[in-house]
């Protein structure tokens, strides 16, 4: 990925932003603008659409007048159109742009920026050799992504995507086990920002000693949900950091168990947190490490069961990536609109192509 950060959005308006994005294509033959195709596809993929073909055709019923809305005076583009250049458009450039509105409009959580990072892989999408892309992505709203060549690279990338952002000034940033690494805690903290890593298993030693500190005697602050058939008590217990943390910044850990009791079945997860945030209360640490599973709940599930995410035949080029970072986008836009239920949201929109331009001339 380029390493020029993402700048603060110039346009308040997201159709404005997509022309920033440079053309690949060959001026001869070139009919269709590229931002006018780009936005079609934010539209038609906010309508349900999860293929070329879909978006070609949302394209074909949408009319002169509401393509016009979205710079694409020039009519209706045909599927191979879309293929053609998405496969071309550079995925960062995308990227960079949506990530710059999305950044302006990312909500606060006791006036901090709270950025939930992980890792997926767009499973359907894999090459004639078995590859399959792998992208990462940051979740406020979802600020950034770049894509890496498989798991075992995501853990440079993520400190990749934390330096394409201009300003992480006060922001946390919260990772999984994978991402509880040295490097990665240094480059948050040479940001300004602060992190929320979670140690599991995969890090034996340091999981052993963070379960040999002496727990029992540390007070206990509990909360329970309910939902989905399920009840979850999340008991934690905070103590500063002892010396023999060599996370840079690391200021308290903690442990963090999880009861959820389903069908009368119950299951109990221990995990250990390592936070720079020295202020952090044990309830705002759980709250935070809580909400880093949105990432998964509101987006990559959403992606996955909605769009069908894995099961996509898109291939060609940068078009999974670009077709991924729109899927990312639309749910996005929706969330901020206030849905709560990404597929009734898109059958809302798709009765009606109007509804869908009124939201994005709104954004």
């Amino acid at each position: 990925m380029p390493s020029s950060p993402i700048a603060a959005a110039r346009s308040q308006y997201l159709l404005d932003l997509l022309a920033q994005v440079p053309d690949p294509r060959k001026r001869r033959g070139r009919r269709h603008p590229l931002a006018g195709l780009l936005a079609v596809g934010v539209a038609a993929v906010i309508a349900g659409s999860r293929s070329f073909a879909a978006i070609g055709q949302w394209a074909a019923d949408a009319g002169p007048e509401a393509l016009a809305v979205l710079g694409a005076d020039r009519g209706a583009a045909e599927e191979s159109t879309f293929r053609r250049a998405f496969a071309l458009v550079s995925a960062d450039a995308l990227d960079r742009a949506l990530g710059a509105w999305l950044h302006t409009r990312a909500a606060r959580a006791g006036g901090r920026l709270v950025i939930a990072i992980d890792g997926k892989t767009v499973r359907g999408a894999r090459s004639k050799a078995g590859k399959a892309p792998h992208l990462v992505a940051a979740l406020a709203a979802v600020l950034g992504q770049v894509a890496v060549d498989g798991k075992s690279n995501e853990i440079p990338a993520v400190r990749d995507l934390l330096a394409a952002f201009a300003d992480l000034a006060g922001a946390v940033c919260t990772l999984d086990a994978m991402h509880a690494q040295h490097d990665t805690a240094k480059a948050i903290i040479g940001r300004g920002a602060d992190y929320v890593m979670t140690v599991k298993a995969n890090m034996p030693t340091l999981y052993r000693q963070l379960r040999n500190l002496p727990w029992a005697a540390v007070p206990a602050s509990s909360a329970v949900s309910t939902g989905h058939g399920r009840r979850a008590r999340r008991t934690i217990k905070v103590v500063l950091t002892p010396s023999w943390i060599e996370f840079e910044g690391a200021a308290q850990v903690a442990q963090l168990r999880r009861t959820v009791t389903r069908n009368g079945k119950k299951t109990v997860e221990v995990v250990y947190l390592i936070t720079s945030d020295r202020r952090a209360s044990p309830a705002t640490l759980a709250a935070w490490v809580r909400g880093h599973w949105h990432i998964e709940n509101k987006l990559h599930w959403a992606r996955d069961v909605t769009y069908l995410e894995d099961k996509s035949l898109v291939r060609t080029g940068n078009a999974p990536r670009v077709m991924a970072s729109l899927r990312s986008l639309a749910i996005s836009i929706l969330r901020l609109d206030g849905h709560a239920t990404i597929a009734a949201a898109n059958r809302h929109h798709a009765r009606d192509p109007q509804r869908t331009l009124k939201l994005l001339q709104a954004a």
